[in-house]
């Protein structure tokens, strides 16, 4: 990557408008992966950034963290917090903690972006009834 820093201001200021500089950030056959998609390709990626402003209010990620790699495999990885607002009557902040491990091509472009966060202790334990029910079982296998 050729300035790591215009990665991270372009995630700390992601906008609906300013996700359609994905291309510039990423490689035309990047791949992406998170809990909960597995995509190619800007357009896809594209999709999933844009999907997001649709799912929550006031979305942002803070980065707290940034590691490089060495040699062949190089590459980065980024700690972050995904700030957000549940949609509703009563909009409920929300704060998921993760990580990103990117992986640049020839060009400087990232080819591969793998979000880590655990989806059940971050979001699932905090939603009403399901939470309920994963603190639970949370519960029993602590007994």
């Amino acid at each position: 990557m050729n300035d790591p820093q215009a990665l991270i201001d372009w995630f700390e200021t992601l906008s609906p408008q300013s996700v359609k500089r994905l291309g510039d950030f990423y490689a035309a056959d990047a791949e992406f992966k998170d809990p909960f998609n597995e995509v190619r390709g800007i357009a896809a990626i594209t999709r999933i950034f844009e999907h997001m402003f649709v799912q929550v209010e006031a979305p942002r990620f803070v980065v707290t963290g940034r590691f490089s790699g060495e040699g062949d495999e190089g590459g980065m990885m980024l700690l972050w917090e995904f700030h957000f607002l549940r949609r509703g009557r009563r909009p409920q902040p929300f704060r998921i903690r993760g990580s990103s491990h990117l992986r640049f091509d020839a060009a400087g472009k990232v080819a591969m972006h793998r979000d880590y966060w655990d989806a059940a202790e971050e979001l699932y334990a905090r939603l009403p009834v399901l939470g309920a029910l994963m603190r639970g079982l949370q519960r029993m296998g602590r007994a």
